[in-house]
């Protein structure tokens, strides 16, 4: 009976470890070309040229367990700097602060060249 006690507890300890460490992962990854787009402030973008916008929509939770918002918003940041690239920009500014459902939406700016 002890025993099964112990293996329950262990197996609860195994569970919640990979759901705390699954709400934390990354599930977008910056792409090469995105590595080449910053995220910068609307002072910084004054002289740049707007291209657009992009809309970045990620996962709040892993199974039944809220992720982290920092991941998230990293991940948005991710998702929207991969967009961009594809749209010959290089410079992102977010238009306000991530939804509770996840999604945040970012103007798209070209400033080298522009």
């Amino acid at each position: 009976m002890n025993r099964n006690r112990i293996a329950s507890g262990s197996r609860i300890a195994l569970v919640a470890s990979v759901a705390l460490f699954a709400g934390a992962c990354n599930w977008a990854p910056l792409t090469p070309a995105g590595e080449n787009v910053r995220a910068g402030t609307v002072a910084q973008v004054a002289s740049c040229k707007k291209l657009g916008a992009t809309h970045a929509k990620t996962s709040t939770r892993a199974g039944i367990f809220t992720r982290n918002p920092r991941t998230i918003d990293q991940e948005l940041e991710h998702l929207a700097r991969n967009e961009a690239a594809q749209m010959g920009a290089d410079t992102i500014v977010p238009q306000g602060p991530a939804s509770s459902e996840g999604r945040r939406s970012f103007d798209v700016f070209r400033c080298q060249g522009s």
